[in-house]
């Protein structure tokens, strides 16, 4: 059932995948030469680097991937939008799926950790949810395979919406307009644990990101971003190591790294105890609209990209469980002013997501 079981074991355990010369590009043996250069790049131009983008095309967003027993509809979608927003889905009433996952915060919440019921804080930052209908496992740790079990889980955390989906669901059967809407989305079934977090990942299927400049670079607009983002788009893929883990057209690999954060956190490793690799390992986040996401890391422990850097550059615990790709030298100066010009160029601008009226 979609991306969940492709990959085998490795996706499944989060196993980093191997890397060579092209640092595991997808289009195959692909190498600039500069995987141990001191020196900064010229601009790239040629037959390599239009083959390098192609592995960064976005898909058809008709084509996403959905659950052969969830089919994606209308009905669904405005269903799923509406729960999401809806704060009777926690214990006190006051928070809902939105509240961290903020639309107007590139969804999620700007804080360096999530908030919960009673201003709890979360161990972790709260991840965006765009473009989520490709990828998975989900949370920080990967231990949800779909988003039908992920949205089962903030529901039930104590430091988050602190109710369980059976009370949910026990809620939403006092709310007369819902019986409706469940109907409409779900003939047959009425509202139960099953329907409710259907319509959730449905909705949350449709939260793709928006076309940004380094997109039309793909496309072919070659004056889509500057001499510095090409220049800084080689640099990611060859002697900064960054397309290592943040790979494809979402830049990430959906693995999971210890990138040397010097925290007690596991991360994968307790969920999947036994793999030393494993051990502090976390989910790669995707890159898109990374400059507005700030700050960075599960822990966000870092305030901006300047920092990430810094972090990558010699700021890292090193221990058994380091990914192998942060081991590399430190750029120069203008080697980060041409990674950042990159990195700037996957902001796009996306609509906005008013909360829809409330059914009563």
């Amino acid at each position: 059932m979609e991306r969940r079981n492709r990959g085998g074991n490795a996706r499944r355990f989060g196993v980093p995948r191997a890397i060579g010369c092209s640092l595991a590009i997808a289009a195959g043996p692909i190498c600039f030469g500069l995987a141990h250069a001191a020196s900064t790049p010229s601009e790239p131009t040629g037959s390599s680097i239009a083959a390098l983008l192609r592995t960064y095309a976005r898909p058809d967003a008709a084509a996403r991937p959905v659950p052969a027993d969830n089919a994606i509809t209308p009905e669904k979608v405005a269903l799923g939008q509406t729960l999401f927003f809806d704060p009777r889905l926690s214990n006190s009433g006051t928070i809902s799926c939105s509240s961290c996952h903020d639309p107007a915060h590139g969804w999620q919440d700007g804080r360096p950790r999530g908030i919960g019921e009673h201003g709890m804080i979360q161990a972790r930052r709260t991840p965006t949810l765009r473009d989520v209908a490709w990828g998975g496992p989900f949370f920080w740790d990967g231990r949800a395979d779909t988003l039908e079990d992920q949205a089962k889980g903030p529901l039930s955390q104590a430091d988050e919406m602190n109710l369980s989906p059976e009370r949910a669901v026990a809620t939403l059967r006092t709310i007369p307009a819902y019986a409706g809407a469940f109907a409409r989305a779900y003939p047959g079934k009425g509202i139960s644990v099953e329907t409710m977090v259907g319509a959730l990942a449905s909705y949350e299927r449709t939260l793709a990101s928006g076309t940004a400049p380094f997109d039309r670079w793909v496309a072919g607009d070659g004056n889509a971003v500057s001499g510095a983002a090409k220049r800084g788009f080689v640099l990611f893929n060859t002697t900064a190591r960054c397309a290592a883990c943040h790979s494809g057209w979402r830049f990430t690999d959906d693995g999971f790294h210890d990138i040397g954060l010097p925290d007690a956190d596991l991360g994968r490793g307790s969920v999947v105890p036994g793999l030393p690799i494993l051990q502090h390992a976390f989910k790669t986040p995707t890159l898109r609209n990374v400059a507005d996401r700030a700050p960075y890391m599960h822990d966000g422990s870092l305030a901006t990209l300047e920092a990430v850097l810094d972090h990558y550059d010699h700021g890292y615990a090193d221990r058994a469980s380091l990914a192998p790709e942060m081991r590399r030298p430190p750029l120069s100066q203008r080697e980060r002013a041409d990674l950042m010009a990159f990195l700037r160029t996957l902001t796009s601008r996306d609509p906005a997501a008013p909360p829809p009226p409330l059914p009563r």
